[in-house]
């Protein structure tokens, strides 16, 4: 069960640390997500309450299925993410709506008029040519991969799923 265990860990870490970023971007440097970070966000919290309760049953055959559903997840964040980076870089067309952050109270037309304006098809920021969702791609596929690796390898192992 420690291939189970070390796998519902990962599926727990990676989009808790994935998320983190994302927020500490958002709220600690201006990097306001568009519609389609947004998408990429969704999954990972799905993977985290999937990996906690896993976590929570131990040793039991079903922590077994809820670590593989937030693999699957993770994947999801992560395809989402490979396809967001591809709008990114030009080569395909993404959404044709953009998205802002309007804060809550107040004004509500001053506060739409003086949100930015979040477009998917422009990189806020990047780190060697690519970009937080081809980071996001990067990150969570290899470790999605990497969590369906180590659930195999204790099937294998053990002979059952």
């Amino acid at each position: 069960m420690a291939f189970v265990r070390n796998a519902a860990w990962l599926a727990l870490l990676l989009p808790t640390a994935l998320l983190g970023g994302a927020l500490i971007g958002q709220y600690g440097f201006d990097l306001y997500p568009c519609e389609m970070c947004m998408w990429q966000r969704w999954p990972h919290l799905v993977a985290i309450v999937l990996a906690v309760i896993a976590l929570m049953l131990r040793a039991r055959p079903a922590s077994t299925m809820l670590v593989l559903a937030a693999a699957l997840a993770i994947l999801t964040s992560g395809l989402i993410g490979g396809f967001h980076a591809g709008v990114e870089y030009g080569w395909w067309e993404g959404l044709t709506s953009c998205a802002t952050n309007v804060p809550a109270g107040g004004d509500m037309l001053d506060s739409i008029m003086s949100a930015p304006l979040v477009r998917c098809d422009v990189a806020p920021w990047s780190l060697f040519g690519i970009s937080l969702a081809g980071f996001n791609f990067l990150l969570s596929a290899s470790g999605a991969i990497l969590i369906l690796v180590m659930l195999a390898k204790r099937r294998k192992d053990t002979g059952h799923v």
